[in-house]
C-alpha cells in the first residue's frame, strides 16, 4: 500500500530527531564508515540521517517506488535491497540494524530472529518511531480528532490505542525491558511480542523526545492519508473525515495541535 503513495508518503512523513539518531549511534559504538542495515527504509527519512553521519547503509525495502524516491535523496553510500525483510538475502553481518516506523510490518515470528542473526555479536538493534501521547495542553484537539474518526469509522476508533501520558509510556517500556519485543509491543500497540526474542537481546535501552506539533487540517489529512488505517476506509469515509478535520480547524480558529513522542529502543545482540 505504501508503495502506491510513495510521493505522498515522502511529502508528509517526518524525519527523525538528530538526538535520537546520535543516541542510537552512541549505543552501537558506531563510527563513520561503518556498514549498517536498515529495515524498511521507505523513502529515506531515516536513511538520510544515517548517511549524514558517514555510515554506509544496506537498506531493505519491498516497495520499488519507495526505493526510487529514497535513491534520489541519498548518496551512493546506500545499497538498496528490493525485498521483504523476511526474504532478504544478506551477505554480511552488521554492527547495527535500524528500523524507523517499519519493524511491526515483518512477521514477528521471523523478524526478531532474523534481526539478531543479521548482527555481529554485541551488535545493536535500533528501533525508532513516533507515537501520540496524552498531554493536557493538546487534549482538546486530540479528543476532537478522535471524535471525528469515531463518527466516521466507529469500528476503527474503538480499536485505536488510547495514548498514555509520558511517564506511563516510558515506565511501561522500562517494566518490559527483559524482552525487547515486549517493549516494542507496548509502545507500538502492535502484536509483535514474542517469547523467543528475550534471549536473543539484552541491555535494552529507551530514549524519547517529546514534541508539540501544530498542523493545518490539510496537513493532518495529508499525513493520515499515508497510514494503513486510512486505506481501510471507504472513499466516502475518507472524504467525511477530511471534511470533519477541516471543520475542527475552523472551530478552533487555529492549527490542530498534537503531542508526539519520538521513541528510540536499542538492544544488544547476544549471539
Amino acid at each position: 500500500m505504501f508503495d502506491t503513495i510513495a510521493v505522498e508518503y515522502d511529502r508528509a512523513r517526518p524525519t527523525y530527531p538528530d538526538t535520537l539518531i546520535d543516541r542510537a549511534c552512541h549505543d552501537g559504538a558506531l563510527s563513520a564508515g561503518d556498514h549498517v542495515l536498515e529495515i524498511g527504509c521507505g523513502t529515506g527519512q531515516l536513511t538520510r540521517g544515517l548517511v549524514a553521519r558517514g555510515l554506509r547503509v544496506t537498506a531493505v525495502e519491498p516497495g520499488q517506488n519507495l526505493i526510487a524516491l529514497a535513491s534520489e535523496r541519498v548518496s551512493a553510500d546506500v545499497e538498496f535491497v528490493n525485498s521483504k525483510f523476511e526474504d532478504a538475502r544478506l551477505s554480511t553481518r552488521f554492527p547495527a540494524a535500524f528500523s524507523a516506523a517499519a519493524f511491526h510490518w515483518p512477521d514477528p515470528d521471523v523478524s526478531w530472529g532474523k534481526a539478531a542473526r543479521s548482527l555481529t555479536p554485541g551488535g545493536r538493534l535500533a528501533l525508532i518511531q513516533y507515537y501520540a501521547f496524552h498531554d493536557e495542553s493538546t487534549a482538546e484537539d486530540a479528543e476532537a480528532v478522535m471524535g471525528a474518526l469515531a463518527e466516521v469509522a466507529p469500528e476503527i476508533a474503538a480499536a485505536w490505542p488510547v495514548p498514555c501520558d509520558l511517564e506511563t509510556t516510558m515506565s511501561g517500556a522500562e517494566d518490559r525491558r527483559d524482552n525487547v519485543s515486549e517493549v516494542w509491543a507496548w509502545l507500538s500497540g502492535q502484536a509483535v511480542a514474542r517469547d523467543y526474542a528475550a534471549p536473543l537481546f539484552d541491555d535494552v535501552q529507551t530514549a524519547a523526545q517529546p514534541a508539540f506539533v501544530e498542523r493545518t487540517p490539510q496537513e493532518l489529512n495529508a499525513l493520515f492519508a499515508t497510514t494503513s488505517v486510512y486505506h481501510r476506509l471507504s472513499a466516502s469515509q475518507r472524504n467525511a473525515l477530511a471534511r470533519a478535520n477541516i471543520a475542527i480547524g475552523a472551530r478552533l480558529g487555529r492549527r490542530i495541535r498534537t503531542s508526539m513522542l519520538a521513541v528510540l529502543v536499542t538492544a544488544r545482540s547476544v549471539g
